[in-house]
């Protein structure tokens, strides 16, 4: 449909990306806050309003990033099946890199946890809720979040500014 309306020039892409993103954030934030503030306080975590709000800050951007990718796969590929294979297989691959599912990652494959979302928020979340956890067998946690919060923002940026410009490459159809 994009194709078709942006071949008669029904609308500028910007004005169709800025809606998209905006429409899907405030359905794409609904449930995940829900779930968030229901399971937060029945599995015991730190009970200040200081760590509730940065858990949610943390899961916002996390929702935020992995929105923005799911949309540079998309219009990367345009077709669903070779979109969701891509994306089953980046996604595999950021959860199992990001130190939660696998510790001892292959030093082949280390530098990927720094492009993964998993890695990112799961230290944030670690550094929000265990700001005592120093050294452990799991890794350090120290106070500064700078960095994966740095990291998060990147993501979220350049995944849209990634789809952004795969739509635009996209070949329109010429009306005849």
């Amino acid at each position: 449909m994009l194709v078709k309306e942006r071949s008669v020039n029904m609308y500028k892409l910007s004005a169709y990306f800025i809606a998209r993103i905006t429409t899907d954030l405030l359905l794409d934030l609904v449930l995940p806050v829900t779930f968030l503030v229901i399971v937060y306080f029945m599995v015991g975590l730190k009970l200040t309003f200081n760590a509730f709000s940065l858990t949610l800050l943390t899961i916002l951007l996390s929702i935020i990033a992995a929105q923005g990718l799911g949309l540079a796969i998309g219009a990367a590929f345009m077709d669903v099946k070779k979109a969701t294979t891509f994306a089953s297989v980046i996604l595999m691959t950021f959860m199992l890199s990001g130190g939660f599912f696998v510790q001892e990652v292959p030093a082949f494959m280390s530098w990927v946890r720094y492009i993964s979302i998993n890695y990112h928020t799961y230290r944030l979340l670690l550094k929000i809720q265990f700001k005592s956890l120093r050294n452990s067998k799991y890794g350090s946690v120290d106070d500064s979040s700078g960095v994966e919060v740095g990291a998060m923002l990147v993501m979220v940026i350049g995944y849209r500014v990634l789809a952004y410009f795969f739509l635009r490459k996209m070949k329109l159809r010429t009306s005849t």
